[in-house]
C-alpha cells in the first residue's frame, strides 16, 4: 500500500500523463481541422478556377465572328454565341430544323467524328449557310455534347454568280451596240469618209450606242454591287424626309424638259429607318427615271412618304411606305410579276429609246429585299402605274 506521500506523487504523474496526452489529443484535432480546412479552401479553389474557366470558354466563345451553337448529348441546343444571336435571332430553331443540318449532326455523334452540311435559308433574305459539326472531348468544360459553327458563304457565292452574269449579261446586251460601232466605224472609213453630213449623223449616233454601253456597264456593276451585300441588312438610321425632298429637288430640270409636274407630299413626323442613303437614293431615282420615262409628257408625277397604314397589303409592324405614280400608259398585268427581272421590257423598243438598260426595277428590287422592305407594283392599262416601297422603322425591325 502507498502511503500518502506516494500517492500524491502518482496523483501528480497521472495528471502530468493527462495533460501531456490531453495537448497532444488537442494537437491532433488541430491537425486534422488544419487539414480540413485547407482541403475545403483547395476544394473551393477548384471550383472557383472551373468557374472561371468555364466563363472564360464562354467568352470567347461569344467573341468567336462565326455563328456558334453548343448542343448537348440529346441533339438539343444548349446555347448560342453573340454571332449567331445577332445572324439568326428567333430563327435560331427553324435553323436547327433544317434536314441537311439534322442529318449532320446526327452522323457527328453516330462517327464521332467532324461532318459537314450546306444549307439555303430562304428567310428573312436568302442566306447561304456552311455547317460543320465537332463533337466535343468530354473532358471539354461544355461536357459530352458537339458544336455546330455556321459560316455565311453568301458573299462568296454571290460574288462566284456575279462574275458568271457579269460576263453573261455583259456579252449578251454590249453584242448589239458594239456590232452597231464597227458598222458604223466601217462606213465612215470607207464609204461616208467623204460625207461630212453623213459623218456627223453617223458620229452622233455612235456617240449614243457608247452612252448605252456605259450605262448597260454601270447599272451591271451597280446591281453586281447591291447583291454582294444583300444578306447584310443596313444600320445606319436616316431621315427619309428629307431625303426624298433632296433628290425630288434634283429632278426639277427634267421635269421642266419634259413639261411635267411632280406633286411632292412627305407625312410631318416620319420616324427613321435603318437604310443605307445611297441605295434608297438610288430606289428614288430609278423610280421617278421611269415615272418621267414612261408617264405623259406634261403630265404629273405624284411622290410620297408617308407612314404605312397597319396590316391589309402591308405588314403588320409599323413601317413607311415611299410611292411614286405616274398618269402614263399603265403596265398590262400580265407583265407585272416580270418587270423586276434582268432586262425584262414590256416594250423593248420604246424602252431602248428611252436610254433604258433594263436593269432599273431589278436593282429596285435587290435594295428593298437587302433594307427587309417590299415592293408593291400597281397597274391599270390607260390608268398609269404607281410603284410602292414598304421599309420597316428601325426601332421595330425583327429579328434577323
Amino acid at each position: 500500500m502507498l502511503s500518502d506521500g506516494g500517492i500524491g506523487i502518482a496523483l501528480a504523474l497521472a495528471a502530468v500523463a493527462f495533460a501531456v496526452a490531453w495537448r497532444r489529443a488537442m494537437f491532433r484535432l488541430e491537425q486534422a481541422a488544419g487539414g480540413i480546412e485547407r482541403l475545403n479552401r483547395e476544394h473551393a479553389a477548384t471550383l472557383a478556377q472551373l468557374s472561371r474557366r468555364l466563363a472564360s470558354s464562354d467568352a470567347i466563345i461569344d467573341q468567336l465572328p462565326d455563328p456558334l451553337l453548343v448542343l448537348g448529348t440529346d441533339r438539343a441546343m444548349s446555347r448560342a454565341n453573340e454571332a449567331a444571336r445577332l445572324a439568326f435571332g428567333t430563327e435560331m430553331q427553324a435553323v436547327l430544323r433544317q434536314p441537311p443540318l439534322r442529318e449532320a449532326i446526327d452522323r457527328a455523334f453516330d462517327q464521332r467524328r467532324p461532318q459537314e452540311a450546306e444549307l439555303s435559308l430562304p428567310v428573312p433574305v436568302a442566306r447561304e449557310v456552311q455547317a460543320t459539326i465537332i463533337v466535343l472531348d468530354p473532358t471539354t468544360a461544355h461536357g459530352n455534347g458537339a458544336i455546330a459553327v455556321l459560316s455565311d458563304r453568301t458573299r462568296e457565292r454571290a460574288v462566284e454568280r456575279m462574275r458568271a452574269d457579269f460576263v453573261a449579261n455583259a456579252s449578251h446586251e454590249l453584242r448589239t451596240p458594239l456590232a452597231s460601232l464597227i458598222g458604223f466605224i466601217d462606213t465612215l472609213l470607207g464609204p461616208a469618209a467623204d460625207d461630212p453630213p453623213a459623218q456627223r449623223r453617223f458620229l452622233g449616233i455612235m456617240a449614243e450606242q457608247a452612252a448605252r454601253m456605259r450605262r448597260l456597264i454601270d447599272d451591271l456593276l451597280s446591281l453586281s454591287r447591291i447583291e454582294l451585300t444583300e444578306h447584310q441588312p443596313p444600320a445606319e438610321r436616316i431621315e427619309i424626309g428629307p431625303l426624298v425632298a433632296q433628290v425630288a429637288e434634283t429632278f426639277e430640270p427634267r421635269f421642266l424638259q419634259r413639261r411635267a409636274t411632280l406633286a411632292l407630299e412627305i407625312a410631318g413626323t416620319l420616324p427613321p429607318v435603318l437604310a443605307d442613303r445611297d441605295q434608297l437614293t438610288q430606289v428614288l431615282q430609278n423610280l421617278i427615271e421611269n415615272a418621267l420615262k414612261y408617264g405623259r409628257e406634261g403630265g404629273a408625277v405624284r411622290l410620297s412618304a408617308m407612314p404605312a397604314g397597319s396590316g391589309g397589303r402591308w405588314p403588320s409592324r409599323p413601317g413607311i411606305v415611299l410611292a411614286v405614280a405616274d398618269d402614263g400608259a399603265g403596265i398590262p398585268r400580265a407583265h407585272i410579276p416580270r418587270l423586276t427581272e434582268r432586262f425584262y421590257r414590256v416594250d423593248k423598243g420604246r424602252s431602248r429609246g428611252a436610254g433604258g438598260t433594263g436593269l432599273g426595277l431589278a436593282i429596285v428590287k435587290h435594295i428593298v429585299n437587302r433594307h427587309r422592305g417590299q415592293l408593291l407594283i400597281e397597274s391599270d392599262e390607260g390608268m398609269g402605274a404607281t410603284f410602292s416601297v414598304w421599309l420597316p422603322i428601325g426601332a421595330e425591325r425583327a429579328a434577323l
